[in-house]
């Protein structure tokens, strides 16, 4: 888009399917690369990914040519094919509906990347729930407990 400029960091979150502990250490940084192509491909830029056995955070420098709710219905979907195509697991893999997506300023970037790439520090001290809710709470989301990822 010509005369078009933006500066767009959106951080997305999002479960396994019944917040199952599927993501294997063996697979994870594959998938990684895979979502990465993914983001890509969509002409934004992925600007950190980790996670957890139960769930994913990104970093994305957004375009403006896709909402945000496309994007991640590409990422989930064609990553959820993707596993099971690999046969990664036993039985059917799938991400939980929905996601948290949160906006941020260039001066918080560094920032969120670190807390990015530590999220296995992080849950030493913190499950994902209280994660969670903790980022909704930061951005002021309101929220029904009920419509959270769900648990098994």
């Amino acid at each position: 888009m010509a005369n078009t400029y933006t500066q767009i960091h959106i951080q997305v979150v999002f479960s396994v399917q019944n917040r199952y502990c599927l993501i294997s250490d063996k697979w994870k940084d594959e998938l990684y690369q895979y979502i990465t192509g993914i983001v890509r491909n969509n002409n934004h830029k992925l600007l950190a990914i980790n996670g957890m056995p139960d769930h994913i955070h990104i970093l994305i420098g957004l375009r403006p040519s896709q909402s945000v709710s496309d994007l991640m219905q590409d990422i989930k979907g064609d990553s959820s094919k993707w596993i099971n195509e690999k046969r990664y697991i036993n039985g059917r893999f799938s991400w939980q509906e929905g996601y948290g997506a949160f906006s941020y300023s260039r001066s918080d970037i560094s920032k969120v990347i670190q807390y990015i790439n530590d999220q296995l520090i992080h849950h030493r001290m913190k499950d994902f729930d209280q994660e969670y809710q903790d980022l909704l709470d930061e951005f002021g989301i309101e929220y029904d407990e009920r419509y959270l990822f769900k648990k098994v």
